[in-house]
C-alpha cells in the first residue's frame, strides 16, 4: 500500500483533473490508460481487483495507489506527470506549476529520495553571505565590473532606505546573471521544460523573461528552491519601473521587501560561483 497522504493525493487529482471521474481527459482514453499502465509497470489497470472504488480511470487510479508499494505506484504517477507536461507543452503553458513542484516532490519521497526543504523567510533572511567573490562567476571582465558597481549601488541603497532602488538594481543584476549563463548553456536552458516557448517554439533567451530564467535556472539545478521561491518580487522588477504598473498593483516596497531581494540576489550569485567550481 502506498504511503500518499490526503493532502498528496489532492495535488494529483488536482493535476490529473480526476474530479471528473477521468485521469488527464485531454490526453488518454480507456485504451492509452491501459497502455500507459502496461508500458510503464506490465499491470493490467482493468484487473477487478482494482475496481472496488468504482470503474472510471479516476476510480480506478485512486484504488492502485490504496493497493500498490511506493515504488510503483511513483513510476506510475511520474509517467502520468510527463503526459501532463507533454500537454503543457502543446499549449505553450508553463509546466513548473507550484502544484507540479510539490507533486514532483512528493514522487522523491515514494521513491525514498530525500526532498529539497525551503526555509522559512527569517531563516532565508537569517543566512550570510561575506565577501562576494565575482571572480569565481564565469564572466567577462566589462560584466564584472558593471556588477561590482551595482551591488555597491544596492548597499548604498540599503543603507539610505531607498528600497524600490534596491528591487530595481537587484532584479537587473539577477537577470543580467542568468541571461549570461543561458546564453552560455543555451542546449540546457532551451531544452528545459519551463523554457518559455511561442508556438510550440522556444523563444530566443534575449527575450526571455526573469520569471523565465528563474524557473529554469531552477529546473536545471542552477539556483535553489529558497531563490526561485523567495524572487517574487523581483520577478516583476520590470513592471514596477512604470508608476502607473505600479500604482495599479499597489506595490509599496519596504525594508524588508529590500532586504529580500538583496538576499535572493547574493545567494543566486553563490549558487552560480559554485557551478563555475563543478
Amino acid at each position: 500500500m502506498a504511503g500518499l497522504r490526503s493532502i498528496e493525493k489532492k495535488y494529483f487529482e488536482d493535476l490529473f483533473s480526476m474530479q471528473t471521474g477521468y485521469v488527464l481527459p485531454d490526453s488518454l482514453t480507456n485504451s492509452a490508460f491501459s497502455e500507459l499502465f502496461r508500458d510503464c509497470i506490465n499491470i493490467d489497470i482493468y484487473q477487478n481487483k482494482y475496481s472496488f472504488n468504482g470503474d472510471s480511470k479516476a476510480k480506478r487510479l485512486r484504488a492502485f495507489w490504496e493497493i500498490e508499494p511506493d515504488n510503483v505506484v511513483a513510476k506510475v504517477l511520474d509517467e502520468l506527470l510527463e503526459v501532463w507536461k507533454f500537454e503543457q507543452n502543446k499549449k505553450s503553458k508553463a509546466v513548473e506549476t507550484s502544484t507540479y513542484i510539490q507533486c514532483k516532490n512528493i514522487i522523491d519521497r515514494l521513491n525514498g529520495k530525500k526532498v529539497e526543504k525551503e526555509l522559512k523567510e527569517e531563516d532565508f533572511l537569517s543566512k550570510e553571505f561575506k565577501n562576494l567573490d565575482l571572480s569565481l562567476l564565469n564572466i567577462d571582465i566589462q560584466l564584472e565590473s558593471v556588477i561590482k558597481q551595482r551591488i555597491d549601488e544596492i548597499q548604498k541603497s540599503l543603507k539610505s532606505g531607498a528600497s524600490l532602488a534596491v528591487i530595481f538594481l537587484c532584479g537587473s543584476v539577477l537577470e543580467g546573471l542568468l541571461q549570461d549563463k543561458a546564453l552560455k548553456t543555451p542546449k540546457e536552458f532551451n531544452s528545459a521544460n519551463a523554457s518559455p516557448k511561442k508556438d510550440g517554439k522556444v523563444l530566443p533567451i534575449n527575450e526571455w523573461s526573469l520569471n523565465a530564467l528563474i524557473d529554469v535556472a531552477y529546473e536545471v539545478k542552477i539556483i535553489e528552491l529558497d531563490i526561485k521561491k523567495y524572487s517574487h518580487v523581483l520577478k516583476e522588477f520590470r513592471n514596477y519601473i512604470h508608476p502607473r504598473e505600479q500604482a495599479t498593483s499597489k506595490f509599496n516596497p519596504n525594508e524588508r521587501t529590500a532586504k529580500i531581494s538583496w538576499a535572493v540576489l547574493q545567494a543566486a550569485i553563490v549558487n552560480l560561483s559554485i557551478q563555475k567550481k563543478q
